[in-house]
């Protein structure tokens, strides 16, 4: 009998550190050692760099900073870290000791003519104190509570994560629509200068006329294509009011309260540096959607031991401690006590048990096949960035020599067509290239732009920038 009572504690210890379930492993992911137009050096953290300021335009600057931490969508993913950071709380909970206490306290009595005469006194009153209090403790023989706090703390990793993918999509956004607010302005700015040309032509067309040299039909096209002109410009402008109220929304304010800031103007974004971008193993470190789908893949791992513990026994310790007091014309107080073990054997279940413990492991493995597509997509982005980027400034670079062509081009026609040697239809054809040509210069500057803007979203670069360490976020 002695050896049992030696043996049982013992025992009960022993189990209290036994965990059922999986033990985590982060998984590999088959990768290529390097990008196809890139090098096979690893990159340093790009999480925390300003890869925006290549621009080196200080009105961009001053709206990515104004809106880092005014974004709706990042305010949001702050908030889940605060969530996160009291499921944590709740999860290890379980496997600390409950204990709750309380009194209570009341007075009653009579009055009637009875107990005047019976007891020669107005009225007879009791007054009853009780005070008490409970505790019990759940031991965790197979590590349920401590599968749960693991998958907790793994789902605020994760949650720091969401913070940095709703930053770099907030940065995304906003640069790409302050370079979408820009080309308008400049593609504006191109057809208010085709227009000025093309009333030259008209004019031109006029004086030629009025010598006797023109044809009405020569001042019908003429007039024709400024109208075609006048046509194009509110799409333009529109577009360009159409982007500003969008920069407003990300950083949180009413729509059009940018607009003033950005009505004045100033050339296209174009950056001024390339990006490193590192081998496709460094997407495992700094993409924050990577990291977060591994961070989740490991709550879920832990989830399923949470769900195997439930089919094994739980043993919880209980007690109750009650003490009453009652002042009445006789005095006196009770106390009772009662402490001593539970254990709940699941026996049978229907099936439920296994069944949960089936479904996550089927919800473990459809996070690992999230996690390989996360990282299959992010090489993807980068490979088409890269590629886009690479042909984007080629594609600059022999627009440029056209619009220089049709410029020439376009001077020559006019003399000729003022010497008689051409007809107005080679002017206006001149005209038609050389405008189509600037705002297809001006579209792929855009185009430059922006793939930039993706390539180092692909990289997850800045991702980190402004992000609260959980050591801060917990004070």
């Amino acid at each position: 009998m002695k050896t049992i009572k030696v043996l049982l504690p013992l025992s009960l210890l022993l189990l209290s550190g036994c965990t059922v379930g999986p033990d985590y492993q982060k998984p590999d992911a088959s990768v290529p050692g390097k990008f196809s137009q890139g090098s096979q050096a690893s990159a340093d953290n790009v999480t925390l760099s300003p890869w925006w300021q290549a621009f080196r335009d200080a009105k961009l600057n001053s709206l990515i900073t104004q809106g880092m931490n005014e974004n709706l969508d990042v305010q949001q993913a702050l908030e889940r870290i605060i969530e996160a950071r009291a499921n944590v709380v709740v999860a290890a909970s379980g496997g600390l000791p409950q204990i709750n206490a309380g009194a209570a306290a009341t007075a009653q009595g009579s009055d009637g003519s009875y107990l005047r005469k019976s007891t020669g006194r107005d009225h007879n009153e009791t007054k009853t104190l009780t005070a008490g209090g409970d505790a019990s403790w759940l031991i965790d023989l197979f590590g349920q509570y401590r599968r749960a706090t693991e998958s907790a703390e793994a789902s605020l990793d994760a949650s720091y994560d969401d913070v940095n993918v709703a930053r770099v999509a907030y940065l995304s956004d906003l640069t790409t629509s302050y370079i979408e607010a820009r080309y308008n302005q400049e593609a504006l700015a191109l057809q208010r200068k085709n227009l000025e040309s093309r009333r030259e032509t008209l004019k031109l067309t006029n004086d030629i006329k009025a010598a006797g040299a023109a044809s009405s039909l020569d001042v019908v096209q003429a007039e024709g294509l400024v109208n075609t002109t006048l046509a194009e410009i509110p799409g333009y402008e529109a577009g360009f009011h159409q982007a500003a109220n969008h920069i407003a929304t990300l950083l949180g304010l009413p729509a059009t309260s940018v607009t003033s800031g950005l009505i004045k103007g100033a050339s296209q974004p174009w950056p001024r540096y390339n990006t490193k971008i590192g081998v496709p193993a460094d997407l495992i470190r700094n993409r924050p959607d990577i990291r977060r789908a591994e961070r989740l893949l490991a709550a879920q791992t832990a989830a399923i031991g949470v769900a195997e513990a439930q089919l094994y026994p739980s043993l919880s310790l209980g007690g109750t401690i009650d003490a009453t007091r009652t002042i009445s014309t006789i005095v006196g107080g009770v106390g009772a006590w009662s402490f001593g073990p539970s254990l709940s054997i699941p026996i049978f279940s229907g099936g439920r048990l296994k069944a949960n413990v089936d479904i996550e492991k089927s919800g473990a493995q459809q996070q690992y096949l999230a996690w390989k597509q996360t990282v299959l997509n992010a090489v993807e982005e980068v490979e088409n960035s890269l590629i886009g980027l690479q042909k984007n400034y080629e594609t600059v670079a022999a627009l440029r020599k056209v619009v220089d062509s049709y410029e020439e081009a376009l001077n020559l026609a006019r003399e000729s067509y003022k010497g008689g040697a051409t007809s107005l239809l080679d002017v206006l054809d001149a005209e038609r290239n050389l405008a189509l040509s600037r705002v297809s210069l001006a579209a792929s500057i855009r185009n430059l732009a922006n793939n930039y803007v993706a390539l180092n979203v692909a990289i997850g670069g800045g991702s980190s920038v402004d992000t609260p360490t959980k050591e801060v976020a917990s004070q």
